[in-house]
């Protein structure tokens, strides 16, 4: 036995190891623990106005935003704090949400204000460029008009649309150009919808599931072209309107996923199945395993170490052994 022959069961076990410890492999596959985190929809009660639409109902796994805002809602009024919820439809919209969910966790919202407010129309924000810097209105001259770099197809689903309290992207005139920016309606607005216009409309991927009395109040927030802050008499051109108090988004964080069923609240009992009592065995028979291939391994080296190796030669038919000795051949 050579001392290279001596490594085989160490290399033997190294491959091994992945497949004989469970989560060794694929450790890095695993989902967030928000994913696991099942949110009860029933608690969600400051809704937008019903519609029909699919949109209306909760779909579980349905990927779930807590966004916390501060705004202040008139001239005379005190700052408010408040929470919004927002539920992503994945199966309708997953590259459009995945983008989202992306922004959320890397924290690229937390901070940035809302710049464009329309009431009876859409609240804007979504810019990482628009952040105070120092006192607020002072902000980046890229401010409405900023975003990572990286933007997203246009995406349309028929289950989705303008309904009160959408969610939607933001986008230039390219159909494509969407990227971080995003608007939520303060009113239906099917007028965005791809078959009522003909630039093919905007991609809406979520809606407001509680919190949409903030977004009301969001909407009639004193603005730059419409700065009297009474609904009653708004401007009708205002447009691209900017609070005057800035309205700000303090965090934006992933808290869970709709269950509307309690099925990943309240998870059935597991039935006993061949596949599981498979899976008990491996976990069984995995350490004395280990271990073994580790003495195994242990017992090679050593032996490569010190035992004499041995040369075969043959010579006129006979098979003759030698041992080499300190580079010395002896028969």
């Amino acid at each position: 036995m050579t001392r290279t022959a001596g490594m085989a069961p160490m290399l033997v076990l190294l491959l091994l190891l992945p497949l004989l410890i469970p989560g060794v492999s694929g450790a890095q596959d695993q989902e967030p623990l928000w994913r696991s985190n099942g949110l009860d929809p029933a608690e969600w009660t400051d809704r937008p106005e019903t519609e029909d639409s699919p949109m209306m109902e909760s779909y579980t796994g349905n990927a779930v935003i807590s966004m916390s805002v501060s705004y202040q809602e008139s001239h005379f009024s005190g700052r408010v704090d408040g929470t919004v919820i927002i539920e992503l439809f994945e199966q309708w919209a997953p590259i459009t949400t995945s983008n989202m969910i992306a922004h959320v966790e890397s924290g690229l919202y937390d901070g940035v204000f809302f710049h464009r407010v329309i009431d009876d129309f859409v609240t804007q924000s979504g810019d990482p460029t628009c952040k105070a810097l120092g006192a607020y209105p002072l902000t980046s001259p890229n401010c409405g008009s900023g975003g990572t770099g990286e933007t997203i197809p246009l995406e349309h689903d028929e289950n989705l649309s303008h309904v009160d309290g959408a969610l939607g992207m933001a986008r230039s005139a390219d159909p494509d150009s969407a990227d971080a920016q995003w608007y939520i309606a303060e009113t239906e607005a099917h007028n965005l919808d791809p078959e009522n216009r003909d630039d093919e409309g905007y991609a809406t991927f979520g809606i407001v599931r509680d919190g949409m009395t903030h977004i009301r109040a969001i909407a009639v927030t004193p603005t730059s072209d419409d700065p009297t802050g009474i609904e009653e008499i708004q401007n009708p051109a205002s447009s691209a309107g900017r609070p005057i108090y800035q309205v700000e988004i303090l965090s934006m964080e992933m808290v869970g996923v709709a269950d509307p069923d309690g099925l990943i609240r309240n998870p059935p009992e597991p039935v006993e199945t061949q596949s599981s009592f498979m899976e008990s065995f491996v976990r069984v028979v995995t350490f004395p395993l280990v271990i073994l291939l580790i003495v195994t391994a242990v017992v090679g080296i050593v032996r490569a170490r010190t035992e004499i190796p041995v040369l075969m030669e043959q010579e006129d038919g006979i098979l003759v052994a030698e041992l080499v000795i300190d580079g010395q051949k002896t028969e």
